[in-house]
């Protein structure tokens, strides 16, 4: 912990996950130029960790916290509203071989890429209709929303761009279809129909026909 003498409000911001320059003026005490001298101060000397402009946590929070957990968490803070989907998702469910190096999400403003000192943040934006097949984590009071299983491997082939949709690029793609349920398959065909799109009903009848999923 770096120790900052004369500082009341020290505590108060060590128990934020995550807190904005408003709030900050507001436990600080100071607004304006002063503010922003005491912020860069805080940063230059690693008490303040800058999540993205205008967001920041305490490196006395960080050291606190389950790392994983609080990566996802702030996926779903630094870009909102959004969910964390795709690579990120069909990896932790083993259905990709690949190591992702991004923290992957699905948003339904625009598309957005953040960097800090926790890593790469990736936002790919579809249509509010299609920003379904989530659901919540509970860790601790904090919600984390990531995607179903088969709703991250729906966004995944829903924004890739295939040069050709046949059996051979999908099989290219290398999807572990073990891990992949009857259940799972039913909520994917379920998404390719609510999204009455062309290119996923394609794929669709491949992957059904070719029964990679089961």
């Amino acid at each position: 912990m770096i120790s900052i003498s004369g500082i009341k409000f020290q505590k108060e911001l060590e128990t934020l996950a995550c807190f904005n320059k408003h709030q900050a003026s507001v436990l600080i005490g100071k607004k304006g130029k002063n503010l922003d001298k005491k912020i860069e101060h805080l940063k230059k000397i690693g008490y303040l960790l800058n999540l993205k402009k205008g967001i920041y946590t305490t490196s006395f929070f960080y050291q606190t916290v389950d790392r994983n957990f609080y990566i996802e968490y702030i996926a779903n803070i630094l870009r909102s509203p959004s969910y964390i989907s795709l690579e990120y998702v069909l990896e932790k469910e083993g259905l990709i071989p690949e190591t992702v190096l991004a923290l992957t999400s699905i948003t339904s403003k625009s598309s957005r890429t953040f960097t800090n000192f926790l890593g790469n943040f990736i936002y790919r934006s579809v249509k509010e209709k299609l920003f379904i097949g989530f659901i919540d984590k509970l860790q601790k009071n904090k919600k984390i929303y990531i995607a179903k299983k088969s709703k991250a491997l729906f966004d995944f082939l829903y924004l890739k761009k295939f040069q050709k949709i046949d059996p051979e690029n999908i099989k290219d793609l290398r999807i572990n279809w073990v891990n992949f349920s009857k259940t799972d398959f039913k909520e994917f065909s379920g998404y390719v129909k609510f999204s009455k799109s062309k290119k996923m009903a394609k794929i669709l009848k491949i992957i059904a026909k070719n029964t990679y999923a089961y």
